[in-house]
C-alpha cells in the first residue's frame, strides 16, 4: 500500500507513494476536509482540476447522523454519492465525540454521546464504528480512539491510553473478520496517544505498531498545548513507528505547521482550517497571510499574488475580494476557500519538489516563517 521513495538526508522528511484502488497519493499531501461528504464552498470539479487535490476527508460523526447509513448504502457508498472518483479518508467519529465532553460518556464498550442535533442517544462502539466505514467505502477507515483533552493529569492520560489501546484491538479485530461492501478494497489506521507524556508515546508507538495497521495516525496534537511541545511530540512519535508504513498527523494545521511536521517525518495532514480561515476572510499566500476584511484592502485594485495562478489571484484585484466579503456575497467565500486550498496543495508540491531535490533543509524553515507572517 505505501512505497517510500526517499528520506532527505538532513531532516526526516519523507517521499512515497500510498496505492489505493481509487488511485496514487504522493506525499507528503494534505487532505482537504469534507465533512458532509463537501468541502464547503468547493466543487468536486474544482478539487480535481484546479485544487488538485489526490484525497479528501470526510467525517463519520456526521455522515452517520446525516445523511445516515441506510441512504449511503443504497447509494453506493461515499465515492458514489458524492460523485467523487479519487481515495478518502474517513475518521472514526472519535474526536467529534471528544468535543461533545459534557453530552458523552465513555465506557468499556464504547462511547454514548447524544447528537447535536436532537439530544438523540447514540453508542459508537470500536465493533460497529468499522461497520458504519464498511457501509461509508471510504479508502482509509480510522479506528475509534479516545482523544484526551490538554491538559489532563498522567493517570488520566494513561487511563485513555490504555482504553484506546483496547479499542484498537477489538476494531483491527472487526476489520480483519469482515469484508468490503463496494467494489474496493479498504484500509485501516491505527491511532498513538499518550498526551504529551514521553513515555506514554513512546509505548503507544509500539503498542500500535505492533497490531500491524495499514498506516499510523499520531493523535491527541493540536488541542491546544504550544505548538513547539506539538512539534516535539510528533518528533518523539515518528522516531518509534515503522518506515514502510504512512503517518498521518491529525487535525494539523497552519502552512507552517505542515512543513516543520513534515520535517519531523509526517507524510498526511488534514485540518478544516483553510475554508473555515477562507469564510472568515484569512487567506494564505507564499509571502504570509490577509485578513481580506481589513480597510486597507478597500483601494488595493491589485491581485493578492499576481504569480499564483488561483482564480482568486488571476482574476481579480483584491479591492474587489475585500468589498465580496464587506457585503457577505457568497463568490467570496468560494474564491477564498479554492484558493487557499490551492495553496495547501501547491506547497505540498513544492516540498516534494525540495525533497526531490535535496534542497528541503535549507528551505523549509524560512519558508515557514514566511507564510505564517502577517500582510
Amino acid at each position: 500500500m505505501f512505497d517510500l521513495k526517499k528520506t532527505d538526508a538532513s531532516t526526516k522528511a519523507r517521499l512515497g507513494t500510498l496505492t489505493t484502488d481509487h488511485g496514487e497519493i504522493s506525499t507528503p499531501i494534505f487532505m482537504p476536509v469534507g465533512t458532509l461528504a463537501s468541502v464547503k464552498a468547493v466543487k468536486q470539479d474544482d478539487l480535481k482540476e484546479k485544487i488538485k487535490a489526490q484525497i479528501i476527508l470526510g467525517n463519520t460523526y456526521h455522515l452517520y447522523l446525516r445523511p445516515g447509513c441506510d441512504i449511503m448504502e443504497s447509494a453506493g457508498g461515499l465515492h458514489s454519492f458524492m460523485n467523487w472518483d479519487r481515495p478518502i479518508l474517513t475518521d472514526s467519529g472519535g474526536y467529534q465525540v471528544f468535543s461533545l465532553s459534557d453530552n458523552r460518556e465513555l465506557t468499556e464498550e464504547g462511547a454514548e454521546f447524544k447528537s447535536h442535533l436532537d439530544g438523540s442517544k447514540h453508542m459508537f462502539t470500536p465493533e460497529n464504528v468499522v461497520d458504519i466505514q464498511r457501509t461509508l467505502g471510504s479508502d482509509i477507515m480510522m479506528v475509534l480512539d479516545e482523544c484526551p483533552p490538554y491538559p489532563c493529569s498522567y493517570e488520566y492520560a494513561k487511563e485513555s491510553m490504555e482504553l484506546t489501546h483496547r479499542w484498537e484491538k477489538r476494531g483491527r479485530e472487526a476489520f480483519l473478520n469482515t469484508d468490503p461492501k463496494y467494489v474496493h478494497t479498504q484500509a485501516q489506521f491505527g491511532i498513538v496517544q499518550g498526551s504529551t507524556f514521553e513515555d506514554l508515546r513512546i509505548e503507544s508507538a509500539k503498542r500500535v505498531t505492533d497490531m500491524d495497521f495499514e498506516g499510523i495516525a499520531i493523535g491527541g496534537l493540536s488541542v491546544g498545548e504550544p505548538t513547539d511541545l506539538m512539534y516535539e511530540m510528533t518528533d518523539l512519535n515518528t522516531d518509534y513507528l515503522p518506515e514502510e508504513k504512512p503517518r498521518y498527523l491529525m487535525g494539523v494545521g497552519k502552512p507552517a505547521n505542515l512543513l516543520h511536521c513534515i520535517a519531523r517525518g509526517v507524510d498526511m495532514f488534514d485540518c478544516v482550517l483553510p475554508t473555515r480561515n477562507a469564510r472568515n476572510g484569512q487567506i494564505f499566500t507564499k509571502n504570509g497571510y490577509v485578513n481580506i476584511s481589513n480597510a486597507k484592502w478597500k483601494n488595493h485594485h491589485e491581485p493578492l499574488d499576481p504569480d499564483f495562478q488561483s482564480d482568486l489571484c488571476s482574476k481579480y484585484k483584491m479591492s474587489y475580494i475585500h468589498h465580496l466579503f464587506r457585503n457577505n456575497e457568497l463568490l467570496g467565500l468560494e474564491l477564498a476557500s479554492l484558493h487557499n486550498l490551492t495553496f495547501y496543495l501547491w506547497l505540498m508540491d513544492e516540498v516534494k519538489e525540495r525533497i526531490a531535490n535535496n534542497t528541503f533543509a535549507n528551505w523549509y524553515k524560512d519558508m515557514a516563517n514566511r507564510v505564517g507572517r502577517k500582510i
